[in-house]
């Protein structure tokens, strides 16, 4: 359907309109026709390093009229990395940073969590990943390894879980997907260790037991998930919900992975692609692919294509 991606990490629809963003830095407007890549200028340089880049896309619920969208991206060096989550704004032909509503995220070169989703509240979420260190997770001063939430204008919600801080859950490894159901739910899509890939049901101030327990473990006071991969790995990117399932494009998996709630059943559809993320309009389903990754390299031929819903 649309050819000649570069590493694309997000996809949203809006009006007809599909916005797609690349890990180098860069947000797309793609009307089934054209595709028109332009820059984003920031304030801090898109650091494009292994596992870091720009990562995550989410179009305010007011876009129709503001035309602003949120970006989660990489910065800082090598060396010294961190990520950070900014508001921008169509300037002609380029998006233009207007605001920073989180910094100083804590970075690393595979684990960075990266997306951003605003809910049915009208309430931004933000997922962090644990950067390889056991004691974040459950740091309730550190940002790495939670879902964060916040207001449009970057506050925080006084009806968060926990006063005064943007944590809305904790102890994750890497989340990368975040959808709600026809009744509300919050899901979650998190990379495990190895296999163990999970998606669990997110609830305010809840505790997800990483790096303490995984898969079918359990521990008094951490809650236990949805479904796991097992020994097997999806590698799950995006999460999304198609009016009746959960939608998860997996990097690894090959395809999708659509999960039931009700029961937690996990039927695989493949495609024969590495998919980074997928999005539901109307009766179409549209994804987009990942042939590279921190630890592959592929062909730079990535695409979005349609799937059979």
């Amino acid at each position: 359907m649309l050819e000649g991606l570069d590493y694309p990490w997000d996809i949203e629809a809006h009006g007809g309109i599909f916005y797609i963003i690349e890990k180098a830095g860069t947000l797309g407007l793609f009307d089934g026709t054209r595709f028109a890549r332009l820059p984003i200028i920031t304030s801090a340089p898109i650091l494009d390093d292994r596992g870091g880049g720009l990562m995550g896309l989410a179009l305010r619920p007011d876009f129709e009229e503001t035309g602003r969208a949120f970006l989660y991206h990489h910065t800082g060096t090598p060396e010294a990395r961190s990520n950070r989550v900014i508001e921008v704004v169509r300037d002609g032909v380029s998006w233009r940073e207007t605001r920073v509503l989180l910094d100083d995220i804590p970075g690393h070169p595979l684990y960075n969590g990266g997306r951003v989703a605003f809910g049915p509240d009208g309430i931004l979420y933000v997922t962090t990943g644990w950067t390889e260190n056991r004691q974040r997770p459950q740091d309730m001063d550190s940002l790495a390894g939670k879902i964060l939430r916040l207001t449009p204008d970057g506050e925080i919600p006084a009806n968060n879980p926990f006063p005064g801080s943007p944590v809305y859950s904790l102890r994750h490894r890497n989340p990368q997907g975040l959808a709600w159901g026809a009744d509300g739910q919050l899901y979650a899509a998190e990379h495990g260790q190895s296999g163990h890939d999970e998606v669990n049901r997110i609830d305010a101030g809840q505790n997800y037991g990483w790096p303490v327990i995984q898969g079918d473990e359990g521990r008094e006071g951490m809650q236990g998930l949805l479904v796991h991969s097992g020994r097997n790995t999806w590698a799950p990117s995006g999460l999304t919900w198609d009016g009746e399932r959960l939608l998860l494009a997996g990097l690894r998996a090959g395809g999708i992975v659509a999960i039931t709630p009700e029961d937690g059943t996990a039927r695989a559809y493949p495609v024969d692609w590495r998919l980074r993320d997928v999005v539901v309009v109307g009766d179409q389903v549209f994804a987009i692919t990942s042939n590279r990754s921190p630890r592959r390299d592929g062909a730079s031929d990535d695409r979005m294509i349609r799937l059979s819903k």
